[in-house]
């Protein structure tokens, strides 16, 4: 590849923002939905929690099988195969008569898109180099941090304006529009980026399979715990089995020439790619959650409509709109030390909001609430794209798709995993209210707090060292 930088770099990361955008919503939009979804489709919270978690452990597992697809057969064809897959399964999704369709829908609906976002951190590492890869990767952040935080009031609006009763039906259908403008902008903007003939495009379906194995035995007891079955902890057990047989097949993949769904190998060899992997999983795994039990805390436990529920919440993302693009210009001159502080910030916010907000009268919450989501989004915005940033940083570009598939599969099967986790300690606790809140928040504080444990340590182990020119 040319040393010239592509003039149109920053016009193809618009439109593939724009793409992944759309489809990271839909990891929240759902949230302030529950109640209503539960109502309409006459179904209990454990089934209905399958609508979030499902989407989010579909849309982790493809991801690396996406991205490597990006990097051998050209990033414009996965993204018109994966979008035109995703609008399909929305309409599915909106149309369907029952909640097991429903989820089936959620699930390929979170497939597809799985195969469509890689191909923005794929690109972000082929088209940038050095601080403008940061700034790039900041608009990337800002896009993961501002779709998850206006979900819950873009989905509020759209409640607001067709009706609770059938209403959730139009987050789902109105993805078809946008997505059908959104596969014209991608045909005639994204140029066709060159295919590699010498890479292996087989897909590593076994690798696959023990993955999903592995992470449906941890998701599934911690999604059935919240309707009351206790007989399927006993899948907990067999988790580590899965992931073991998981790392071993990999390796066996590598050494016999074929081409893995992740060479494990790349977290040894590649310096800040096994941290920032961690740190990744950790950070949504806690962050994901928050979403879902204050959506339910706010409508089921205090009797506010989708609309107030979505606006109390959306403080979160206008901090992050502040803090995503400032922290990836930050990252090339203090490294990981801005995940440290951001970190620390968030997980104030994140405090403020347990210990003040349980109690309130709903006309209360705008003077505690809202600050306290402020300061967790100032903090949360100088998450995600600095990590991406030092994790990617020695990663050869050729490899840009599969490396940041990887790290988007941590994040989104910790997203599947925070959500079962974090409304199970909800449910857990149940009443009063703000106890299940609290409840909640502090479960999510201990994983952010893994989550700081391994920045600091990454932070030791770099030595405080910046990105690479």
């Amino acid at each position: 590849m040319s040393d010239e930088p592509d003039p149109r770099r920053w016009r193809i990361l618009a439109v593939t923002l724009m793409v992944g955008f759309m489809s990271l919503l839909d990891v929240t939009i759902v949230n302030v939905a529950i109640p209503s979804m539960r109502t309409g489709l006459d179904t209990t919270a454990g089934t209905v929690q399958w609508v979030v978690s499902g989407y989010a452990l579909a849309f982790g597992l493809t991801l690396v099988a996406g991205g490597r697809l990006g990097d051998a057969v050209g990033r414009r064809r996965m993204m018109l195969i994966g979008l035109s897959g995703f609008i399909v399964s929305s309409a599915a999704v909106g149309l369907a008569p029952n909640i097991e369709l429903v989820i089936a829908a959620r699930l390929a609906q979170g497939a597809t898109a799985g195969l469509l976002t890689p191909q923005n951190t794929g690109l972000i590492q082929q088209l940038f180099r050095g601080a403008e890869r940061g700034r790039a990767f900041g608009f990337f952040g800002l896009t993961v941090s501002i779709s998850s935080g206006l979900g819950p009031i873009i989905g509020g609006l759209i409640l607001a304006a067709a009706g609770e009763d059938q209403g959730w039906r139009f987050l789902f259908l109105v993805n078809v529009p946008i997505g059908l403008v959104a596969l014209v902008a991608i045909a005639l903007m994204v140029p066709g980026l060159a295919a590699q003939p010498d890479r292996d495009t087989r897909l590593d379906l076994v690798g696959a399979a023990l993955l999903g194995l592995g992470v449906l035995c941890v998701l599934f007891p911690l999604v059935s715990l919240e309707g009351g079955a206790r007989l399927p902890l006993v899948l907990l057990v067999l988790a580590p089995a899965f992931l073991a047989g998981f790392v071993q097949w990999e390796r066996r993949v590598v050494r016999t020439g074929g081409a893995p769904i992740l060479d494990v190998g790349l977290l040894r060899r590649t310096p800040g790619y096994a941290g920032g992997l961690a740190i990744q999983t950790l950070y949504f795994t806690g962050f994901t959650g928050i979403f879902l039990v204050l959506s339910v805390f706010l409508q089921e436990g205090l009797g506010l409509s989708p609309l107030n529920a979505g606006l109390l919440i959306t403080p979160f993302a206008l901090g992050s709109a502040v803090t995503a693009p400032l922290a990836g210009r930050l990252v090339s001159v203090v490294g990981r030390r801005v995940t440290v502080i951001a970190l620390t910030v968030m997980m104030t916010g994140v405090l403020a909001t347990a210990l003040l907000v349980p109690g309130r009268a709903p006309d209360e919450l705008w003077w505690v609430m809202v600050p306290a989501l402020l300061v967790a989004g100032l903090g949360g915005g100088g998450v995600i794209s600095p990590n991406f940033t030092l994790s990617l940083a020695e990663v050869p570009p050729a490899m840009g798709g599969a490396a940041g598939g990887a790290l988007q599969t941590g994040a989104r099967i910790g997203s599947a995993i925070g959500a079962a986790l974090l409304m199970t300690s909800y449910q857990l606790v149940e009443t009063p209210p703000g106890d299940a809140l609290q409840a909640a928040l502090f479960t999510a504080l201990g994983v952010l707090a893994v989550a700081m444990v391994m920045a600091v340590r990454d932070l030791r182990v770099a030595g405080g060292s910046v990105l690479p020119s």
